[in-house]
């Protein structure tokens, strides 16, 4: 039998994947969901100018590496240089390339326990050391966090704001008067896929190649572009040229890099998206109350459902959710793991979801 010459490091990782994708489930069950309310995509789909602009990609060309055009349309739309801007393969290709380029074998890196746990991937696949802090009052809990880092010498601190799973967000301004305490030398990775879902205020109002902060962003959500794998990140101009030595140059590919120029310049379509999401969110949050759940507010295009029955209950339900035809997911650590998490949907999805949810309940308490 072949033995492979894996690096010790590899060896010692487990065998697990931060998500197991619905279309797994779909297999294992043999069936397709009725409604897709798991994943936090964009059901109401991209600009149909993006669209129509990856349909007539000549695709038998390789994308540009330096994604030249979309550079310069990000830089043109946040009032920035270019060079202040590197598009990667959605935000998790660009954490990859973040930790590649910052944490070395036992580095130390900050995040919140139960947070985006593909992060968590990455800083583990290179070898750096996770230090987790709880969130409190259901939001990441910024001051802990970067008090922890002053404790352990972080090289990196995660924060996603809007954040992921809970859907909370904080001020930008809060961020701000708390990064006085951010120690020299560390620097924070501002996970803000979902900050076009997000109200006025939760923004960052710091210049955006401030040498603290690293800002990624996606055209996965709002923009519903999350089958193109197109991030970005924004940060001072020497850490961003930094990702041109470990980034995959031909990543990205020409179709993603045209849809995403479309979205961009189609900004009518991303505000009736917006919208969208506020009436999707609040109407969920109107189901769960209807069936005795408690919804926590929402900045992103999902809704977190306290169950008010602690982890396993809130499991008991996903499960009946999921053996209904409902894909969702809930938060993996505790206190939040009382919650679910449903994503916005189109009218028809909610209609199902409206039908199966008090199914499921019920279920869970006749045990």
């Amino acid at each position: 039998m072949t033995e492979f010459r894996l690096t010790s490091l590899a060896q010692s990782l487990p065998d697990t994947v931060p998500f197991v994708g619905p279309e797994t489930q779909e297999r294992a069950r043999a069936r397709l969901f009725d409604a897709r309310l798991g994943a936090n995509e964009n059901v109401f789909g991209p600009s149909p100018i993006a669209i129509r602009a990856m349909a007539e990609t000549q695709h038998w060309m390789y994308g540009d590496p330096e994604s030249f055009e979309l550079r310069e349309a990000l830089a043109d739309h946040h009032g920035i240089t270019p060079d202040m801007i590197v598009v990667g393969e959605g935000i998790d290709g660009l954490l990859g390339y973040l930790v590649r380029i910052m944490v070395a074998p036992g580095d130390a890196v900050v995040t919140s326990d139960g947070a985006y746990p593909t992060f968590n991937y990455h800083v583990e696949g290179y070898g750096g050391v996770l230090h987790k802090v709880p969130y409190r009052d259901d939001k990441e809990d910024v001051d802990a966090l970067f008090k922890k880092a002053a404790e352990v010498d972080a090289k990196l601190v995660y924060l996603a704001n809007p954040d992921n799973p809970m859907g909370t967000a904080h001020d930008g301004t809060d961020i701000v008067a708390a990064l006085q305490h951010l120690p020299e030398g560390t620097l924070l990775v501002l996970d803000e896929a979902y900050l076009e879902c997000a109200p006025q205020g939760v923004a960052l109002p710091l210049p955006m190649d401030d040498p603290r902060v690293i800002r990624m962003r996606t055209f996965s959500k709002a923009y519903g572009l999350a089958g193109a794998r197109v991030g970005y990140a924004i940060g001072a101009p020497d850490l961003i040229a930094a990702f041109d030595k470990v980034r995959n140059h031909f990543g990205m590919n020409r179709a993603a890099q045209a849809g995403a120029l479309a979205a961009l310049d189609d900004q009518t379509w991303l505000r009736s998206v917006q919208a969208r999401i506020v009436a999707s969110r609040n109407r969920i949050a109107d189901i769960a109350r209807k069936n005795g759940l408690k919804p926590i507010p929402s900045a992103a295009n999902f809704v977190a459902i306290d169950c008010g029955g602690g982890p396993e209950y809130a499991k008991a339900v996903l499960y009946e959710m999921v053996s209904r035809g409902v894909f969702i997911r809930m938060p993996l650590a505790a206190p939040q793991n009382r919650c679910i998490r449903i994503s916005c949907g189109t009218p028809a999805q909610l209609d199902i979801l409206t039908e199966i949810l008090p199914v499921a309940v019920r279920a869970v308490e006749m045990g």
